[in-house]
């Protein structure tokens, strides 16, 4: 006779479809914030340098890379915001609140004047809406990693956590396919109206996944909290007093985040302008990685249900500085089959697992008071790097002949940060949610 789990006190609610429910809410979320994010960064990388910086300035490339970059300025001032509301009134009502805010913003870029028409303008307005995104996505990870491990069981919280970073692949996919076509407009086209079509679709899957997310009930262990009068007040004070180290560390692994952003924004301007890689090439690699991590990325995280987040972090982490420069090398080589496989094998198999792991890996260094406060703080700060990387790495000379060696030592310093401070947290995958943070 086969044997039940016995449920948590978080534990995963009476319903037992609620942490699927709660995987599929982060997911679909998760997607479309990030399929909004994600454009972006295909457009500072191919489209903005072209539309609202003027044409012949050579830091057209650099500057168009900083305005990706502001998105990680506004997160640290939103994940304070965000976190103290999250912790105070709900993780779904927040969550309700960045979908918007990021649909909206990305809407609004769609509709921008170019250079060519307002001047200096035009960069100033695509900077406050990226503003914007930026002040919606510091939210959004951390109240859909919160709230989906709450509602699991304790022993598959790293795998139902896992589908929030897969979310954000799925986003990925699908802004790539969109600027698929775009890319191979003419020119005038592409520099027209074409680019603008992708930001304004936008629109339509954010009512879809709002109505999605408005019928998800608050976890368990928040709802209780909250009845019980046991809601931090200032949930900020509490997380600098009591958790502080951790908070730190947070920052650091997410260093890792750093990644995402070399393989998703800066390799496509290296593929183009030093390898001469076509376009639509580099995105289908985009498009083949992320796929792949569609399915590798919830094994990571049963795995790290198995074994620990520890082990898992830290083999991604040291995985992607390996996979870095071999990656950019089969950029150079011109061996197309070579960059699918290398681009899989980096994304899906090597980035994938500290990609998969790090929401249960951070939110479990927390209690329920603080955990949206400290994952959003944490993770927003260091997202910095993420942001900027692009931008330093461009101004470091990696967009040049040879540029890979400094792209992969960038990489492969944040990497090491990323192993080393990993290495230094607690084990927590055998600790009951109930008592995490304690």
């Amino acid at each position: 006779m086969r044997q039940t789990m016995p449920l948590t006190s978080t534990g995963a609610a009476a319903e037992a479809g609620t942490p699927r429910k709660a995987a599929l809410a982060s997911f679909l979320g998760s997607a479309v914030e990030y399929y909004d994010f994600f454009i972006f960064g295909s457009a500072a990388a191919l489209i903005f340098p072209h539309v609202f910086f003027p044409s012949a300035d050579a830091n057209a490339s650099i500057m168009s890379f900083a305005t990706f970059g502001f998105a990680y300025v506004a997160r640290p001032f939103g994940a304070v915001i965000l976190g103290h509301f999250g912790d105070r009134m709900g993780r779904q009502k927040v969550l309700l609140f960045t979908l918007v805010l990021m649909g909206g913003s990305t809407f609004i870029i769609g509709c921008l004047p170019d250079f060519a028409t307002v001047g200096w303008l035009a960069p100033i307005l695509l900077v406050l809406a990226r503003l914007c995104q930026g002040l919606s996505a510091a939210g959004e990870q951390a109240g859909a990693s919160s709230l989906t491990l709450e509602h699991a069981q304790d022993h598959q919280r790293s795998f139902f956590t896992s589908w929030t970073l897969t979310g954000t692949q799925g986003g990925q996919i699908l802004a790539a396919l969109i600027f698929i076509p775009v890319v191979a407009l003419p020119d005038d086209i592409k520099y027209g109206i074409g680019w603008r079509i992708p930001f304004w679709i936008s629109a339509i899957v954010v009512v879809i996944a709002f109505f999605i997310r408005r019928s998800l009930a608050e976890p368990p262990a928040f709802a209780e909290a909250k009845k019980n009068h046991q809601i931090a007040k200032l949930p900020i004070a509490e997380l600098l007093k009591h958790h502080w180290r951790d908070v730190l560390r947070v920052i650091c692994c997410a260093f890792i985040a750093a990644v995402s952003t070399v393989f998703g924004a800066l390799a496509i301007k290296y593929a183009q302008d030093v390898a001469h890689v076509n376009n639509t090439i580099t995105l289908w690699l985009v498009v083949a990685a992320n796929a792949v991590a569609l399915g590798t990325q919830p094994l990571f995280g049963k795995l790290a249900d198995r074994i620990g987040r520890k082990p898992v972090f830290i083999y991604g982490a040291l995985a992607s500085a390996v996979m870095t420069p071999l990656f950019l090398l089969s950029l150079d080589s011109g061996n197309v089959p070579l960059m699918f496989l290398v681009s899989i094998l980096f994304f899906a198999f090597g980035y994938g697992a500290a990609n998969a792991v790090w929401p249960s890996f951070y939110g479990e260094m927390f209690s329920t008071r603080v955990r949206f406060s400290g994952l959003a703080i944490g993770t927003q700060i260091g997202f910095l790097m993420a942001g900027f990387a692009p931008a330093i790495v461009t101004a470091m000379g990696g967009i040049k002949p040879g540029g890979w060696v400094q792209i992969s030592l960038f990489t492969g310093v944040i990497c090491l940060i990323a192993a080393i401070s990993a290495a230094t947290a607690k084990e927590t995958f055998k600790v009951p949610t109930a008592e995490l943070g304690r």
